[in-house]
């Protein structure tokens, strides 16, 4: 199986110490990733360094170098409780937000890049979370394509072509197999294991750089495989949400003194 890798919640204020140690670990291997930018980012939870004054000269120094780049919503504000099409998550920028304002945010996101010498055509929507009026924003918009649903190729749905991201890295690894997904990468939070468990990676799987992951034919899918891909995202919703609690009874437990 092919990897690709993306980077979720590049900002001129992320943690640049993990994006510059991750950066180097791909670059060790010759290995160009996705990079989700946020054109005007307003969550407070991704501001932790402060802001580089070279911000947009280093996306664009990177574009040049041959990362790919996604506009990663426009100001990556969850202001809805919906997970639409895929609902990995139970909020989102856009799923559940009337189309005129959706479209307002693709444009002055598109816009905001372009301002900086960014264009792309590809989306990547914070918290996984889009619905059928995002698509038509997109489309509208001259976006292409968007980084998301699950799959081992390439497909194309609503007019757009859509990058599959993994359902299970480790199933990935232990299964192996034909074809290609993507590996998600939040940088800032990142642990010393995480940046190991990546070296070994990259090492030892055949991951590839994201422009050939595009480079790669879709095959029209139709609403039988959407419908697959909402089941999946909510099923992994569901088990990651039952694993949370149970972590969460086990350090009450341990608090607690009888």
């Amino acid at each position: 199986m092919k990897i690709a890798i993306r980077m979720d919640d590049i900002t001129a204020d992320m943690d640049w110490g993990r994006f510059l140690r991750f950066q180097s670990l791909l670059d060790a291997h010759g290995v160009r990733a996705l990079l989700g930018v946020v054109p005007d980012p307003r969550d407070p939870a991704l501001s932790i360094d402060p802001p580089r004054e070279d911000f947009w000269q280093i996306v664009r120094q990177l574009q040049g170098d041959g990362w790919t780049i996604a506009m990663h919503g426009c100001h990556h504000i969850y202001t809805t409780k919906r997970g639409g099409l895929f609902p990995l998550n139970h909020f989102s920028e856009f799923a559940g937000v009337p189309y005129a304002e959706q479209a307002d945010l693709i444009r002055t996101g598109k816009e905001m890049l372009a301002s900086h010498g960014i264009r792309t055509d590809l989306f990547m929507a914070p918290g996984h979370s889009f619905d059928r009026n995002t698509l038509t924003a997109l489309r509208e918009n001259g976006f292409t394509g968007l980084t998301d649903g699950f799959g081992t190729a390439p497909y194309e749905y609503c007019g757009l072509v859509f990058y599959p991201i993994s359902f299970n890295r480790s199933s990935v690894i232990r299964k192996g197999g034909s074809g290609v997904t993507t590996f998600v990468v939040h940088a800032d939070t990142m642990t010393d294991a995480e940046f190991g468990w990546y070296e070994s990676i990259l090492k030892e799987q055949d991951v590839i750089s994201y422009a050939a992951l595009r480079e790669m034919p879709a095959k029209r899918a139709g609403a039988v495989r959407m419908g697959q891909n909402r089941m999946m995202a909510a099923a992994k919703h569901a088990a990651v949400r039952a694993s949370e609690l149970v972590r969460a009874g086990r350090k009450t437990g341990q608090g607690q003194t009888g």
